[in-house]
């Protein structure tokens, strides 16, 4: 019996879609078959020979596919609703929603994958099975994570992204309201608090699914600040805490936009030695991220060019015909949401609404 083939519908044909989804899905066309397509520009859509939509809701509604894959910008808590009540398996890229009550209002299930993709990256996987041999997470003594982040502009300069001017900007302008008052209602209405939350959920939340994937969500935020450098139009960012097992994280960001290039490192630390993991610009298909082992007078390297994003397709291909569960559903969506709100709310900003409850 061969591989089952599934059909596709993709909500959203922007960056993430143009530069990660789209070209792993035609890579993977063993295993994908991509028949609809929505978004808001009619020129991106012209660009497709199958059903196409202006708006995804409808999409939805009319059907014709195994799956989703939603790829929109900001909250997906109501299309994921929407697309699990016609009982559709879901793809979704993070942030699974901006607030809890949206994830309060999805049905309890296994067939929903947030897009994570650095949890299916080989790196990981191998540091994951080197903390297993050294004891587990009760072994790590401190996580360090330093995000330098440059312009989107720069990163993205390699791809020759088209861009799209026919999008009605009246249902733009609704989108972006809609995400600005799901912030509001996360956070409040203080800027710096918004801007945190942001920041977050657009780009830390990443680390925090790796903090939990490998430690456990973290137990204590007792240290979070922003703070802003003349020139810089984005705060940094710097959290500390207790992991449940007893030791440490730390979590730095920074917006540098004339960085040389994007560089992530997620740095475990045990009594023995560290596991480091060096990750590129995620926009580069197949740039490997680097795990260096140290331990004792040893010294290891290992890297690999799988790609993370293909791995993480044929993880959610596996979720659509067998049922396997996926790294980060509902419960490590609303886990990664919650911490974010309790780090917004240890931070010197005044929050309101939902992280004043957690």
């Amino acid at each position: 019996m061969g591989i089952a083939m599934i059909r596709v519908a993709i909500a959203g044909l922007g960056t993430i879609a143009r530069t990660a989804h789209l070209p792993m899905l035609a890579r993977r066309s063993d295993l994908f078959s991509v028949v609809a397509v929505s978004d808001l520009s009619p020129t991106a859509l012209a660009e497709f020979d199958v059903a196409r939509y202006a708006d995804a809701s409808e999409m939805i509604a009319a059907g014709g596919f195994d799956a989703i894959l939603l790829l929109t910008s900001g909250s997906h808590g109501t299309l994921a609703g929407q697309a699990l009540a016609a009982g559709l398996p879901v793809f979704c890229e993070k942030p699974l929603a901006l607030t809890r009550a949206e994830i309060a209002q999805l049905p309890a299930t296994d067939r929903l994958m947030v897009g994570y993709m650095k949890q299916y990256d080989p790196a990981v996987e191998r540091a994951l099975e080197e903390l297993d041999r050294i004891g587990g997470p009760s072994a790590v003594h401190h996580v360090d994570v330093t995000v330098l982040h440059p312009s989107g502009e720069s990163q993205l300069a390699f791809a020759h992204l088209p861009t799209f001017t026919d999008v009605p900007p009246a249902a733009l302008a609704s989108l972006r309201a809609r995400d600005d008052d799901l912030v509001r209602a996360a956070v409040g209405d203080d800027p710096g608090a918004q801007g945190l939350y942001r920041i977050l959920a657009n780009s830390l939340s990443h680390d925090l699914s790796l903090l939990r994937l490998f430690t456990g969500a973290p137990a204590t935020i007792d240290h979070a600040t922003t703070w802003t450098r003349k020139g810089v139009p984005e705060p940094s960012v710097e959290v500390t805490g207790d992991l449940s097992d007893g030791g440490r994280y730390t979590l730095h960001w920074h917006y540098l936009p004339d960085y040389p290039a994007y560089r992530e490192t997620v740095t475990l630390h045990h009594e023995r030695g560290s596991l480091e993991l060096v990750f590129p610009t995620p926009y580069l298909m197949n740039a490997p991220t680097v795990l260096t082992i140290a331990e004792g007078p040893t010294r290891s390297v290992f890297t690999s060019v799988d790609e993370a994003f293909e791995r993480e397709l044929v993880a959610f291909h596996s979720l659509v015909t067998t049922g396997s569960a996926a790294r980060t559903g509902v419960e490590g969506g609303l886990s990664d949401l919650v911490t974010s709100q309790r780090i917004v709310r240890a931070s010197q900003h005044p929050v309101s609404g939902e992280a004043l409850q957690v």
